[in-house]
């Protein structure tokens, strides 16, 4: 296809893909309050939560909070909802530029990278209300827990999405032994410093850097690394690694001194008559 011809199908694939979103965005629009309920119910169960009122709240402070933080959580239903809208469209602008092996593994990296992302996301949500009693229970005497729901809100997403990304992880350990890029010795080399990296991981990129959210990220995360290191060490005993594979695809063969050269191998030795027919 020329050049603006692909310029135009992703043009009208984008606008497909935008269409479906807002047609997501409404439905989550419509069903906000019960999907608000769910969200708000980690923080409705800690002791804190009803400190103000007596019955679980949260604040806000600007005229228009209450109206983006109900346009943020529709637009995070909606893109989930329309997912296989834009996923398909990104699938097939793509597609036709993939070989038959590849566009194979594309399909198995994204029936696994979907399960696993929700995987992540529901273990971040189940633990979260112990989190939040964890990270609260440090108030002082005389104290009381004024939680915007900006604040809560944001929270809650970058939980999901924290957990829910560290669970493919995994998942390009396996793709980069399947390209080439990283061996099973490699990675069974350094085992120890991976899993001590993920416990430095989970202390790091979790909001509050509490033991419980720390520790409920980082054993998924080995028992996953363990399943892929298993993965890699099958496939590669299966298709082992060619003698040729650390060279370069640019480099030479070595010939012995005295091969001959292809071009020089038919033709007559000296002092050979070349019509003799020796």
């Amino acid at each position: 296809m020329p050049l603006m011809e692909h310029l135009r199908e992703l043009r009208n694939r984008l606008l497909i893909a935008f269409a479906a979103a807002v047609v997501g965005l409404i439905i989550g629009w419509i069903v906000f309050d019960p999907v608000w309920a769910v969200l708000k119910d980690p923080y409705c169960s800690t002791a804190q939560s009803r400190q103000l009122t007596g019955e679980c709240s949260l604040t806000y402070t600007g005229i228009f909070s209450s109206f983006f933080i109900t346009l943020k959580v529709s637009l995070m239903v909606g893109l989930v909802l329309s997912s296989p809208a834009w996923l398909y469209q990104i699938w097939a602008f793509v597609t036709p530029a993939l070989y038959r092996t590849e566009k194979r593994y594309t399909v198995l990296f994204l029936t696994l990278a979907i399960p696993l992302f929700a995987l992540g996301a529901g273990l971040s949500y189940f633990i979260m209300d112990t989190a939040l009693g964890f990270l609260l229970g440090f108030s002082v005497d005389g104290s009381v827990a004024t939680i915007s729901i900006d604040d809560y809100l944001d929270y809650v997403l970058i939980m999901l999405l924290i957990f829910g990304v560290s669970f493919e992880l995994p998942l390009l350990l396996v793709f980069l032994n399947i390209v080439g890029v990283l061996s099973h010795a490699t990675v069974a080399k350094h085992r120890r410093l991976v899993i001590f990296l993920m416990f430095v991981f989970g202390a790091v990129v979790t909001p509050g850097g509490d033991p419980i959210t720390m520790m409920a990220l980082a054993a998924p995360m080995i028992v996953l690394f363990s399943a892929a290191e298993l993965v890699m060490y099958l496939r590669e005993k299966r298709n082992p690694v060619s003698e040729f594979g650390h060279l370069d695809d640019d480099e030479a063969s070595p010939l012995p001194e005295d091969a001959p050269l292809d071009d020089d191998a038919d033709a007559p030795r000296a002092g050979e008559d070349s019509g003799s027919g020796r």
